[in-house]
């Protein structure tokens, strides 16, 4: 059993219990020294992704909301292009209207004018046609007769032959 004291196999319990103190130790100077800071880092940095993270959702329900105002507002402006469009559509109807009146109301006064020169110009060539007509017969009748008669009275009896021929036409 001496051959079996100084082998490899052979268990001392001082050194596995040194070994143990030693694991222990190490254990806690690891644990001071380097899983706290790991841990500290670790935790900051999953603290600074979860910032990223609620930043880049706050971000995104910005533009989403920017995104809703931009489609509300082109739909805005589309109705009220829409509205000045029908009412600029309305007005020209109204205006052509009112130009359409003002027009014919022109027309018919042009006309109505018209036919009162007309009328008026047919009565002043009826009238120096009568006028002629009478100068033309007094003198007729004066060349028949051989003597000059009273102008005025002649001229009065012509006239006079002339508004009864006109009444009875």
């Amino acid at each position: 059993m001496d051959a079996l004291k100084g082998t490899m196999l052979d268990v001392n319990i001082w050194n596995f219990i040194w070994s143990a103190v030693n694991i222990i130790i190490l254990f806690i100077l690891l644990r001071i020294f380097l899983f706290k800071p790991i841990n500290k880092i670790m935790n900051e940095r999953t603290r600074t992704i979860q910032d990223n993270m609620d930043e880049a959702e706050k971000a995104r329900q910005e533009a989403e909301e920017l995104k809703q105002q931009y489609a509300d507002s082109i739909s805005n402006a589309k109705e009220e292009a829409q509205k000045i469009i029908m009412k600029a559509y309305d007005e020209a109807e109204t205006e052509k209207s009112a130009i359409l009146k003002k027009s014919q109301e022109e027309a018919y006064e042009i006309i109505n004018d018209a036919g009162k020169t007309i009328e008026n110009e047919r009565k002043r060539i009826i009238q120096q046609a009568q006028t002629q007509i009478a100068d033309l017969a007094i003198e007729a009748a004066s060349k028949i007769i051989g003597e000059n008669v009273d102008d005025e009275k002649n001229r009065r009896l012509v006239d006079e032959f002339l508004s009864a021929e006109e009444r009875d036409n």
